[in-house]
């Protein structure tokens, strides 16, 4: 079987880069942004985006709703501005917004309702499933992708304009945490040669590794630790899942960006359908995230409580105190995944 070519594009995805660059003219300024609690796909590709733009002769700066996470504060540089702490004032003057890695624009946080009401044109690059509103007009989006990087990565080839090492960093970073290091079932043929080519282009494995997954700080393992105490697991329906108690974070000095990857633990677990996390927020919310393998949607089930995403990896802040939730949650779960039968191993 013949590799792909990672700089063939799809036609249709062609056409929709070909819309976008239709708005990308010297001397505008562009607004990027994506969703709360940024993780390396929305960094990634922002990163990038803003380095792509500047080859179009535009301006770009970066508006988040929440900070740039410290774990992906490599991929910025005198290059690429981040104006997130200035808040929707940053919103001011600019000629176009383009957001990426949202599939509706709650997921803006705070800046949604400026966004809403901002009076230029609003550009989506993304890879989920579409959401309830789209923070956009001109949207360019494909769920086949394994990370809205490809879509960045794709868009470089269509525009003729130059991967540097700083852009290829950006956008290996997207893939590389997006298909969980190449682990998840969206990890396509796709992802791996492309990541190839960004090889070629100063990306360096073994540094991204260091940078992405071994530079944890004493506190997150502290936590995990405390975190794994609460597992709790049904073999007889491939059901597991963790807890976190409010305030931990700050009891242990880490951030929101150090608990990616708890809810992994979970799902490593032999015969896991689904497998979920409970984050106390306090103030009666509880952020759970869902992962699954197998046969199991757990978009479509996180969708029920209101949230959504991936087919194997979702989330929904859910109203209630940690019990309530977990409770409600894991019944739901439990006749869901009862109806499928025994998981492979089951007694």
């Amino acid at each position: 079987m013949t590799a792909p070519d990672p700089r063939s594009v799809a036609p249709a995805r062609r056409e929709a880069i070909l819309r976008l660059a239709e708005f990308w003219r010297p001397g505008v300024v562009a607004v990027l942004s994506t969703h709360i609690n940024a993780d390396g796909d929305g960094c990634g590709s922002e990163s990038a985006l803003a380095r792509l733009l500047a080859q179009r002769g535009m301006t770009a700066r970066i508006v988040n709703p929440t900070p740039w996470p410290d774990l992906f504060r490599f991929l910025l540089g005198d290059d690429v501005q981040d104006a997130t702490a200035q808040g929707a004032e940053a919103l001011l003057g600019a000629d176009l917004l383009v957001v990426v890695d949202i599939n509706d624009v709650t997921r803006l946080g705070t800046l949604a309702e400026e966004v809403r009401g901002l009076a230029v044109p609003h550009l989506v690059i993304d890879h989920h499933v579409p959401g309830r509103e789209a923070a956009g007009d001109v949207v360019f989006a494909d769920t086949a992708a394994c990370a809205t990087g490809e879509l960045i990565y794709d868009l470089a080839h269509v525009l003729n304009l130059e991967i540097t090492p700083d852009i290829a960093r950006a956008i290996y970073t997207a893939i590389l945490t997006d298909t969980g290091g190449f682990r998840f079932s969206n990890t396509s043929p796709r992802a791996h040669t492309i990541a190839a080519d960004l090889m070629t282009r100063g990306v360096d494995p073994e540094e991204m590794y260091r940078r992405v997954y071994a530079s944890s700080p004493v506190g997150r393992v502290r936590l995990l630790a405390e975190v794994l105490q609460s597992l709790g697991v049904d073999q007889s329906l491939g059901l597991s899942w963790l807890s976190m108690r409010a305030g931990a974070l700050g009891e242990y000095g880490v951030k929101q960006e150090d608990l990616d990857g708890i809810v992994e633990h979970a799902r490593s677990i032999a015969g896991t359908r689904l497998a979920l996390f409970f984050r106390d927020l306090g103030h009666n919310k509880v952020k759970v995230s869902f992962r699954s393998t197998g046969a199991f949607d757990a978009n479509q089930f996180a969708r029920r409580f209101g949230g959504g995403g991936h087919a194997r990896a979702s989330g929904a802040l859910i109203a209630g105190t940690l019990p309530e939730v977990r409770d409600r949650v894991l019944a739901e779960a439990r006749a869901d995944l009862g109806s499928l039968g025994k998981p492979p191993g089951a007694a």
